[in-house]
């Protein structure tokens, strides 16, 4: 099993072109996916796999994802000065209209979503301009399209926007210093009790580290301790390697859209897609 994880974020907006804009960039990546004869596959399918939970090929597949949570993962929306956005979501369907669902019938995007709702009003008002676009009004209905599925990206991503200090004297700005019990619990275990009933009977099973910060005590030790029992199964960073059947469980590698490949040539190399 080799299976690039593609990671887009939908505030990655800083013109209308493929390598300024994540909106831009996922929809020519579908194309140039499909176009290539990969089969676009869910992430939980692969930590399935991973984790001997199924026994799937997932040779030649990529799997999607997008982290934060804001509106514009779901609805077609303004963006000053570069206007309307088309949404990953609504850019899932369009791709979908246009090849038919035979031909990505695994189709499919796993959101990474902020939980804490008052963190998300600060964040609004610190980077998007208080317009009230990080809400969690899309989550049911994103999972009933059976296109997008809505996992933990922690309670408040620890974001530097916040007030300081965060629980347990949290410095802000920095995921590595979730270094200890409270701390996690503050983070990881709080978000996890906050998504389960909002998007039950879906159950959050995976995590991603904000800012694609990983460290050693979240890693190697409270996750494979206290992970399970709160019912997520795998943790992704930012490696920008293929997950394989022996890729770290609590640090699964993902490719970052405007840092590791900025260019449809770009990703055709981490895909290895032959190009003429």
């Amino acid at each position: 099993m080799q299976v690039p994880i593609l990671t887009y974020h939908a505030v990655n907006v800083a013109g209308n072109d493929y390598a300024s804009n994540d909106h831009i960039a996922f929809a020519v990546d579908l194309d140039v996916i499909h176009g290539a004869g990969l089969r676009i596959v869910p992430l939980r399918q692969v930590v399935d796999n991973l984790l001997g939970l199924a026994s799937d090929d997932l040779t030649n597949c990529v799997a999607l994802s997008c982290d934060d949570g804001t509106d514009f993962d779901y609805f077609d929306l303004d963006f000053p000065p570069h206007g309307i956005q088309r949404s990953f979501f609504n850019s899932l369907r369009n791709f979908r209209r246009r090849h038919g669902p035979s031909a990505q019938p695994d189709l499919h995007l796993t959101c990474f979503v902020i939980a804490d709702p008052a963190a998300r009003g600060q964040m609004d008002q610190s980077c998007l301009a208080g317009q009230d676009r990080i809400r969690e009004t899309w989550w049911r209905a994103a999972l009933r399209s059976n296109l997008i599925a809505i996992e933990n990206h922690s309670w408040d991503h620890n974001h530097p926007c916040l007030p300081a200090p965060g629980a347990d004297a949290l410095p802000r700005g920095d995921f590595h210093v979730v270094d200890n019990d409270a701390r996690a619990q503050y983070e990881i275990v709080q978000a996890q009790e906050y998504l389960l009933p909002r998007l039950a009977p879906h159950r959050p099973s995976l995590f991603c580290y904000p800012f694609g910060h990983v460290n050693d005590f979240l890693r190697t030790q409270w996750l494979p301790e206290h992970a399970p029992g709160i019912g997520i199964d795998a943790a992704f960073g930012d490696g920008a390697t293929p997950v394989e059947m022996h890729s770290d469980r609590w640090n699964l590698p993902r490719y970052v859209c405007g840092w590791h490949w900025k260019s449809p040539e770009q990703l055709a190399e981490i895909l290895a897609i032959p190009r003429d």
